[in-house]
C-alpha cells in the first residue's frame, strides 16, 4: 500500500509542476508539459514492478502511436478558445481527437499496427 500511495504521490506531484509552472511562463510550461513525464514514470515503475522488458517495451511503442493523432488539439485549441470559450473548445478538442485517433487507427492498420 505504501508504494501505491508513493506512486500516486510522485505522479501527482508532476502534473502539479507542470500546471505551477505554466501559470508563471506559457513557453516554459509547455515545455515540461510537452516532456514525456507521465511516460518517462511508468516507464520507471514498471522496471520496478519487473514487469518483463517486452511489456515495458510494448508500453513506449503504443504511447508513440497513441500520442500521433493527439497533436491536431494542440493546434486546434489555440484557435477555437478565444471562438467558444473554455469549456466547449475543450469539448470540441476531445471530439477531434477521438475521430483523429479513428482515422488514425484505421490508417495505420494498413502497416499491421492494430491500435484498436
Amino acid at each position: 500500500m505504501k508504494w501505491i500511495i508513493t506512486k500516486y504521490l510522485l505522479t501527482a506531484a508532476m502534473v502539479v509542476l507542470v500546471s505551477e509552472t505554466a501559470k508563471r511562463s506559457d513557453r516554459f510550461g509547455g515545455f515540461i508539459a510537452a516532456l514525456p513525464l507521465i511516460t518517462i514514470l511508468t516507464l520507471v515503475w514498471l522496471y520496478i514492478e519487473n514487469q518483463p522488458a517486452a511489456r515495458i517495451a510494448n508500453h513506449a511503442w503504443y504511447t508513440f502511436w497513441y500520442v500521433v493523432p493527439t497533436l491536431p488539439m494542440f493546434l486546434a485549441f489555440p484557435w477555437l478558445l478565444p471562438r467558444l470559450g473554455f469549456w466547449w473548445t475543450l469539448g470540441a478538442c476531445t471530439v477531434i481527437t477521438v475521430v483523429c485517433f479513428g482515422l488514425f487507427a484505421l490508417a495505420v492498420k494498413r502497416f499491421g499496427i492494430e491500435l484498436l
